[in-house]
């Protein structure tokens, strides 16, 4: 695929500030002793799609990838997911949970290489869905980084795939006496592609934006903007990939030995839509640009040596795209080593009224 060329002055700029900030990152022997002290990680495995993801991490190279998750989601199939049939879930119990809906956890992925700790999206935080389209709790994001042993000042870049409540919830915090929300990541610097911050900052957006005071007029004050093609942290480019929201950016991440990680936000929701990209997601802002998007992802996901993280696909978050045997491809979760289980789960009790409609 070809790339525009991104400008070499924002990309010169962008790598000063982020060097700036590479002075206060953990060194590399420091991190190993400290990073992820208090789990003792088990064996890897798969988990299943209609749970929520337990806190899991996977190296690849010299790259190591965490799920640091804040929240748990179930969406309801009908709401959330208007353009899927109905039978495609009655066909596929295990993919929804007890209470009839699609397990979605929320969170932040941890990238940590050479000493050096990225952060891509911060979770829901207090934030809540809106009616019609599931339910949620969160705000566990910061207690899941102390029980890793990662603190908050460790992390020198907070990246946002986009701006909707469930990834930027916990990217500023209240505490008392304090009249202005501050940074919760306060040495790291808070990157979002210009092409997402200015429909939101205009006041463009409705569905999904975070609130005024608690997070736009803070990071007004603080944030970093990039362009499509910028290499936003070592080894780690943007990819914006519009159409769930204005400038929704994917992450291209290459590791040692040449495989790739590809982060890609609210592109995709649940594994059924990169089989049918023609199924968008109720908040999609831009149902034709979705579809462009999910285009350039799979071929991108089709390269060899390529794999991919996805927030919301239950607790098989990481993965890769695989041929079906009677043709195409489709989602294959990668094993991946549990450090803890789901730091929220919602009861198991039915609601025959969140199923999905006949």
């Amino acid at each position: 695929m070809t790339r525009p060329s991104p400008d070499p002055t924002r990309r010169r700029v962008l790598r000063t500030a982020l060097a700036s900030s590479a002075a206060t990152a953990l060194p590399l022997a420091a991190a190993r002793t400290t990073a992820h002290a208090a789990a003792r990680p088990r064996a890897r495995s798969v988990g299943s799609l209609g749970d929520q993801s337990a806190v899991r991490t996977l190296t690849l190279g010299d790259v190591r990838l965490t799920y640091i998750v804040d929240a748990a989601m179930e969406l309801d199939p009908a709401g959330f997911f208007p353009a899927i049939p109905a039978s495609y879930w009655r066909a596929r119990p295990e993919a929804l949970t007890p209470s009839g809906r699609v397990a979605a956890s929320a969170g932040g992925v941890l990238v940590e290489r050479g000493g050096r700790r990225l952060l891509i999206d911060v979770g829901l935080g207090a934030n809540a869905l809106p009616p019609g389209l599931g339910v949620a709790r969160g705000g566990a994001l910061l207690r899941t980084l102390r029980a890793l042993g990662v603190p908050p000042g460790s992390i020198d870049t907070v990246a946002f795939t986009h701006l909707h409540t469930d990834h930027t919830g916990l990217g500023f915090v209240s505490g008392p006496g304090r009249r202005e929300p501050r940074k919760a990541f306060p040495r790291a610097d808070y990157l979002v592609a210009r092409r997402e911050w200015g429909p939101f900052w205009n006041g463009e957006v409705e569905v999904g934006a975070p609130s005024w005071d608690g997070f736009m007029v803070p990071m007004s004050r603080v944030l970093r903007q990039f362009e499509d093609g910028d290499e936003v942290w070592p080894g780690v480019t943007a990819l914006v990939t519009p159409g769930h929201s204005p400038g929704h950016t994917s992450y291209v991440i290459a590791t040692a030995g040449g495989r790739r990680v590809l982060v890609v936000g609210d592109a995709f929701h649940t594994p059924a839509q990169m089989e049918h990209p023609e199924w968008p997601s109720g908040p999609d802002v831009d149902v034709d640009g979705v579809l462009d998007a999910r285009t350039t992802l799979l071929a991108e996901l089709r390269a060899p040596r390529t794999y991919c993280f996805a927030f919301h696909f239950g607790d098989r978050a990481f993965g890769r795209l695989a041929p079906r045997p009677h043709g195409g491809t489709g989602w294959c979760p990668v094993p991946a080593s549990v450090l803890l289980p789901p730091p929220i789960r919602f009861p198991e009790r039915a609601h025959p009224s969140s199923s999905p409609s006949t």
